[in-house]
């Protein structure tokens, strides 16, 4: 049913994400987040590593369809593995899915992608992150590293441990939008 819904609002969203033809990432990746922490911010059910991409790969399909590909787990030259890899009307997007599991672990994806982007001869690319302790704000924010330029979506999920600390943190935004 949850997924049938995230099908659904990328379909309902689709002229948003395509403009004089190019396909609008940065916009695709801020609705992503809204409509991941709308359906499944608050749940209790485990996650796995798979899930994240899963989830994007079926809110990206009904934009791509017909008009580009995506592909997943792409090696390159040096034998190494992009998450997922976006062919849109001749652009290329490099999409790197990472779960939360703290700031070193992040650090070496943001330089994991960098050498993406070198690879693919990009400027500019995307990571995908999904939060489990609360302690990141979710949405999308543009960081520079060098000369390229990472987008950085931040999800979170709910589990068992923290339940309660997210409960919190939704009640607050809510009191401070009424503001």
């Amino acid at each position: 049913m949850q997924e049938n819904a995230t099908y659904k609002s990328a379909l309902q969203n689709k002229n948003q994400f395509i403009q004089a033809g190019h396909l609008r990432m940065d916009l695709l990746l801020q609705k992503f987040v809204t409509h991941f922490d709308d359906v499944y911010g608050d749940r209790k059910q485990q996650f796995v590593g798979e899930d994240g991409r899963r989830y994007f790969l079926l809110y990206l399909k009904p934009i791509l369809n017909g008009s580009g590909n995506y592909y997943i787990e792409t090696r390159t030259r040096n034998l190494e593995r992009t998450d997922v890899i976006i062919d849109y009307q001749g652009e290329q997007f490099v999409i790197e899915i990472k779960i939360w599991r703290g700031n070193a672990y992040h650090t070496r994806g943001e330089k994991q992608l960098t050498e993406y982007l070198n690879h693919y001869h990009l400027d500019k690319g995307y990571m995908l992150s999904f939060d489990f302790n609360q302690k990141k704000t979710i949405g999308v924010k543009e960081i520079r590293l060098g000369d390229k330029i990472l987008i950085e979506a931040v999800c979170s999920f709910l589990n068992d441990k923290n339940s309660q600390n997210h409960a919190t943190t939704k009640i607050n935004k809510t009191m401070q939008q009424q503001k």
